[in-house]
């Protein structure tokens, strides 16, 4: 036990005190951010909005997302990443105290647009602020650990939300998740310096390269981009359809669904970094990883096809967990590596579309599929997202290595 025990504080060594001060505000932001996980119900029961309304109201919330996604990473890569990161983080804070006063329909559609498109802008800057605060070859686990704190506020922020909601009601919520992002700027503020990604010559250079270089032109880089949509049309199952799923299957209620998303976090925070540690010492290919990472993807979604007994669910969880965490912070090195020099934020902004679009599409196409053919169906159809996931990243592999670039950029 011991030697685990060191071997796991080993693989923290050497990140800058930086990326130490961006974990801990992320904890501090992720663990405030408490109105998410309860918005569906509380747009339901305290506002009685219809489910058909909720979704709607939801979907906005990826076109948000998608859009400040974008405008983050423009925006990164003309003022810099630090600017970005600290208006979001206050910006955000002020529209969810404000949240709460909304109570109309199309209101809230305009006004979660809204947040999610300032809130969403933190991202691609936030990836940017890695490889300007950590050397190259600890980019991976920066975010690993970056990872690590948003599981850990996961954890603890659903928890303290729930027991507020029981006790004082909604309205608290929208106070202290305001009052926490304002807390995460000051605190980024006073912890972490303002430091420039290129100097003004490098900038000057960069900008001259990037008039004449899109990264649409970059053909690796669009496979990828398909790879981690596929992933995020998986990986988005767990939020959308795998709740109800849980009830109309097996009858479990939210607190069961809350203990196996909590396998999920838990099983990040204790493991992921010794994890993405071992997998840098034995230098396996990022393409090989999401090759690996597509396949227990996808085959934990094979297993709900036997869906007799409950306990399939922790297999399931087990599998796309270990999918997620060979894969995911992997994933983010990738993009950045492959970036060109004062196209940073675009390459990250488009990573984190690719997302975006599966947040939009998954629960749409999935719940069409589930109402018109069942839940086997959509599980069939998402292992199969995975196996197109497998096939590109076979070809990324190929295409990187015929053209004699580093396996892993």
């Amino acid at each position: 036990m011991k030697n685990i025990y060191f071997k796991y504080i080993a693989s923290f060594k050497g990140l800058s005190k930086e990326i130490w001060f961006l974990a801990f505000v992320t904890f501090v932001n992720r663990a405030g951010t408490m109105i998410l996980p309860f918005l569906s119900r509380y747009l339901n029961e305290e506002l009685e909005f219809s489910l058909e309304n909720v979704g709607i109201i939801l979907s906005f919330f990826g076109i948000g997302s998608l859009v400040g996604h974008y405008l983050g990473g423009k925006l990164t890569d003309k003022i810099g990443f630090y600017n970005i990161m600290v208006r979001s983080l206050l910006t955000t804070g002020f529209l969810f105290i404000g949240l709460q006063f909304v109570t109309s329909f199309w209101a809230m559609c305009f006004s979660i647009f809204i947040i999610m498109s300032v809130a969403d802008m933190f991202r691609p800057a936030l990836f940017v602020s890695l490889k300007a605060y950590s050397k190259p070859e600890n980019q991976t686990r920066s975010l690993a650990l970056i990872r690590l704190a948003i599981n850990l506020g996961f954890i603890f922020g659903p928890i303290v939300g729930g027991f507020l909601i029981v006790n004082s009601g909604y309205i608290t919520l929208f106070w202290i998740d305001g009052i926490t992002c304002i807390l995460s700027t000051l605190l980024f503020v006073m912890l972490v310096k303002k430091k420039e990604l290129h100097n003004k010559e490098e900038k000057e250079q960069a900008l001259q390269k990037v008039e004449k270089f899109s990264l649409f032109q970059d053909k690796p880089y669009l496979i990828f981009l398909g790879i981690s949509f596929l992933m995020g049309m998986v990986f988005m199952q767990l939020f959308f359809t795998m709740p109800t799923f849980h009830n109309k299957q097996f009858g479990l209620t939210e607190d069961y669904t809350g203990l196996l998303m909590l396998l999920n976090a838990v099983l990040i925070v204790l493991l992921e970094m010794p994890l993405v540690s071992w997998i840098e010492n034995k230098k396996i290919s990022n393409p090989k990883l999401f090759f690996y990472s597509s396949f227990l993807m996808g085959i934990s979604f094979v297993f709900l096809l036997f869906d007799s007994y409950w306990q399939i669910l922790i297999i399931h969880m087990l599998f796309i967990t270990v999918g997620e965490m060979i894969s995911f912070p992997f994933t983010n090195t990738f993009a950045m590596n492959r970036a060109k020099k004062g196209q940073e934020g675009s390459y990250m902004a488009w990573y984190s579309i690719s997302f975006s679009f599966a947040h939009i599409i998954c629960p749409i196409l999935s719940f069409t599929i589930i109402e018109k053919f069942g839940y086997k169906t959509n599980w069939s159809l998402t292992a199969i997202y995975g196996l197109i996931a497998m096939f590109l990243s076979v070809w990324l592999y190929q295409i990187i290595k015929k053209s004699h670039e580093p396996i892993n950029q």
